[in-house]
């Protein structure tokens, strides 16, 4: 759902002059897969040994269904040109990725 909201928002998203970039422990094959399947048109990274998302603090501890696991917590970032943190939504919802960015870069 995340994706795909983004894909929905792609022309929106590059008047603003945003670039979106996807970013998941998936194999490259499955990533491109799901990027085909969903007619994405915006890149997805591999990251299958999480360091990428150690790094920005998304790989942890889960639960579901009582059982806890070690995995990634669906996070949106907002970096700039310049490689800075504009905005950061940890634990965010697919629906509200593209909201809570435009919010950010419509002001």
């Amino acid at each position: 759902m995340q994706a795909i909201s983004l894909r929905d928002a792609g022309e929106h998203l590059t008047q603003l002059k945003v670039a979106v970039i996807g970013i998941s422990p998936d194999t490259q094959p499955s990533q491109k897969r799901f990027a085909e399947k969903n007619s994405l048109g915006f890149p997805l990274l591999s990251d299958i040994d999480h360091r990428v998302a150690e790094n920005y603090g998304v790989w942890g501890q889960k639960t579901m269904y009582g059982k806890k696991f070690e995995g990634i917590n669906r996070s949106s970032f907002l970096i700039d040109e310049m490689g800075k943190l504009i905005a950061v939504w940890y634990k965010i919802s697919p629906q509200s990725t593209v909201p809570e960015a435009l919010k950010v870069l419509e002001k």
